[in-house]
């Protein structure tokens, strides 16, 4: 309602600063979403007072903490436009997400039900590239006279940062099985030791 489904092109979306009922909408929601930042940071908090140390990564850390400084300078300088197309996507990833963390506080009967993590960080790589792909679109668009272009090159940085980030969080997650949820932990050790019983272990990929 605030433009991405109702006025803007996924193109050369510039920046309206009017006072019109859609680009106060797109304002107000930029605010939203910059303060919803301040609110993820009680991820970290909880993870402190659980102390859940191994969750506290650079990755983590400084995406909590590099996000609402920037969009600080977002909503004051550039509330709309193809600039927001990251919150866009970053917002609809985050219900996903938060809703697999909601599944694992509802304790370990519901492991069963976290099959899926993989996938989750399959949607997010997806994200970091979409994010890439669009704010890139301004390099090669004839006479787009976006208001603020360091902000073209703070996201697409950003898209390019979070991808490779999250591609090293899927090595040493998944390629090295250290952040699978324990349902499949135990499969993962129940095949490999299965393996060693045959004779036929991968030692590489173990090691």
């Amino acid at each position: 309602m605030s433009g991405w489904g109702t006025g803007y092109s996924f193109h050369c979306d510039l920046v309206d600063y009017s006072d019109k009922p859609q680009a106060m909408r797109m304002a107000a929601t930029c605010w939203l979403y910059y303060f919803s930042k301040f609110i993820e940071m009680l991820d970290t908090i909880f993870f402190v007072l659980r102390k859940k140390n191994s969750q506290v990564t650079f990755l983590h850390v400084y995406h909590h903490s590099i996000m609402p400084f920037t969009w600080w300078f977002g909503v004051r300088f550039s509330p709309g436009g193809m600039g927001t197309f990251h919150g866009l996507l970053n917002c609809v990833v985050h219900v996903i997400m938060y809703t697999y963390y909601g599944l694992t506080a509802m304790g370990p009967n519901y492991q069963k039900y976290l099959w899926w993590k993989k996938y989750l960080t399959t949607i997010q790589l997806i994200q970091f590239v979409m994010v890439t792909t669009h704010i890139s679109q301004y390099f090669f668009i004839k006479d787009c006279p976006y208001q603020f272009p360091i902000f073209i090159y703070i996201i697409g940085l950003y898209g390019l940062i979070f991808l490779f980030l999250f591609l090293n969080f899927w090595y040493h997650a998944y390629t090295k099985g250290k952040r699978l949820p324990k349902v499949l932990q135990a499969q993962t050790w129940a095949h490999h030791s299965n393996g060693v019983m045959n004779g036929n272990v991968d030692h590489d990929k173990y090691q």
